[in-house]
């Protein structure tokens, strides 16, 4: 999960990159002047910075998801766990330690 995360983050990043490029090498290359020029290169900030922003935030929320399930799936295998050493606990218990073979009380 967290190799698909890093990849769309990659993905973004390098998309926001190559588009922010590709617009400042259009924008140095079209004719126009330096104040129409400047306010572009304004414009397309803002817009890039918002997008990145959001895109920051929709990955930012998918972690979060990720992290909760996470979360929940390590509190199921432990109270699994502890089920099952309690179990045996029980069975251990209504047995009693002279119900063990040699081997097994060798061992404990």
């Amino acid at each position: 999960m967290s190799n698909e995360k890093g990849s769309a983050l990659e993905s973004m990043v390098s998309f926001i990159i190559g588009a922010a490029a590709g617009f400042v090498a259009g924008i140095l290359l079209a004719p126009a002047s330096g104040k129409e020029t400047r306010l572009k290169i304004q414009t397309e900030v803002e817009k890039t910075g918002d997008k990145a922003k959001d895109g920051y935030e929709k990955i930012a929320k998918e972690a979060e998801k990720g992290i909760k399930v996470v979360r929940e799936k390590t509190q199921e295998g432990l109270d699994a766990i502890r089920e099952f050493i309690d179990k045996k606990k029980d069975e251990f218990i209504k047995r009693g330690p002279e119900s063990l073979t040699d081997d097994e009380s060798a061992k404990v």
